[in-house]
């Protein structure tokens, strides 16, 4: 099992010279990685909130080993052809370390409705099938022709393509047992499970193996408060445990906690 922090850049991590800090002092102290919520809005009353792709940017700048990624990016807010040129940038500034965790998104903090964006799950999901199939043959580096519902791209090329092959890892979120977030996961490279304990964990996965044949290869990436233990995860198959942080945690707090190292 990897060990990863898993963090809000908002309030006193809204500073991304915060960020930095933290990020170098994981891996200096044995953290795998380090993951930022993907969050624009975060009301009642506003609060402090950092973009967390620029915040990726410099982590990736001043870090050699660790991985990283957004937790998760909800495709309804993203062009996939903007996403395709960031992830790759990204990938290639950090030589290989990028994960990009994606989902349908929430509209907590209004941070959908607030700005016009689509609202019905369905809808939502349909995005992000559709927008995750032109991403990936944006990332393969050969001319794509997409007419879609929701996207389109006319006879483009993108390169240079990512480090990573044969892509950038992505990781998908599901929060319950609906078969749809589960086969869409399956077909990736990563479950995030939000909200459920080990034995939910464990049927999860019962479904995503009966999907693809295998788990070889599949990562699991679940979250818990620090010093709980991670041992009931990592006996049903999770292969990251990230340690979480909830908007409110000062520098101090994760400092302290960082300089600890994973748990053991």
């Amino acid at each position: 099992m990897r060990h990863a922090l898993f963090l809000p850049p908002v309030d006193e991590l809204a500073d991304p010279n915060a960020l930095v800090e933290i990020a170098t002092l994981a891996e200096e102290r044995g953290w795998d990685g380090m993951f930022l919520w993907d969050h624009v809005n975060r009301p009642d009353p506003p609060r402090p909130v950092a973009d967390p792709w620029i915040a990726l940017a410099a982590i990736a700048a001043v870090t050699d080993r660790i991985r990283f990624g957004p937790m998760i990016t909800p495709m309804v807010r993203r062009r996939p052809q903007k996403l395709a040129r960031e992830t790759v940038t990204l990938d290639r500034l950090s030589r290989g370390r990028l994960v990009l965790g994606m989902g349908l998104g929430v509209d907590s903090g209004r941070e959908l409705s607030a700005f016009g964006e689509v609202l019905p799950a369905p809808e939502r999901a349909e995005m992000l099938d559709e927008g995750l199939d032109l991403l990936t043959s944006l990332w393969a580096g050969e001319e794509v022709h997409h007419v879609g519902s929701h996207y389109r791209a006319d006879g483009v090329t993108f390169l240079p393509g990512p480090v990573q092959q044969p892509r950038i890892p992505i990781w998908l979120a599901a929060r319950t047992m609906a078969r749809a977030p589960l086969r869409r996961a399956a077909r990736f490279d990563g479950l995030f499970p939000i909200e459920v304990d080990a034995s939910q964990i464990a049927e999860m996965l019962g479904v995503i193996e009966a999907e693809r044949g295998s788990l070889d290869g599949f990562d699991v990436a679940t979250t818990g408060d620090p010093g709980s233990d991670p041992s009931p995860y990592a006996a049903v198959g999770v292969t990251w445990w990230m340690t979480s942080f909830e908007p409110g945690a000062t520098v101090d707090d994760l400092a302290a906690a960082v300089d600890d190292g994973p748990p053991s």
